[in-house]
């Protein structure tokens, strides 16, 4: 996931997306050869590929940062889960209550 988060962070620094989308290809092709990932890299290295790299990427590729940015439908954000989870609630009561339902018209 470093790759897309990186990519995202470059166009969150105003690197328009198909750029970025270059310039992370070459970042991983480069970690492919020294066996490292985006985040091992050092900011003299990042830099490299693009002067847009500054110091807070490496905040921005910590896992509680980049989870709490998607929060979309379905992802891993705070908000989408308790979401996910407020409907899978809703779906428990009611099949709990259909339940005892049936097993009220059953023992009629």
């Amino acid at each position: 996931t470093d790759a897309t988060d990186a990519a995202d962070y470059l166009v969150r620094k105003g690197v328009p997306f198909r750029e970025a989308h270059g310039i992370i290809g070459r970042i991983v092709r480069a970690c492919i050869e020294q066996d490292k990932g985006i985040a091992e890299l050092s900011l003299t290295e990042l830099q490299q590929f693009d002067p847009h790299f500054e110091a807070d990427i490496y905040e921005a590729l910590q896992l509680d940062n980049v989870v709490s940015r998607r929060e979309t439908d379905g992802a891993p954000g705070p908000a989408a889960m308790e979401k996910e989870l407020e409907g899978n609630r809703r779906f428990l009561r009611l099949y709990d209550e259909y339940l005892k339902d049936r097993e009220g018209r059953n023992n009629e």
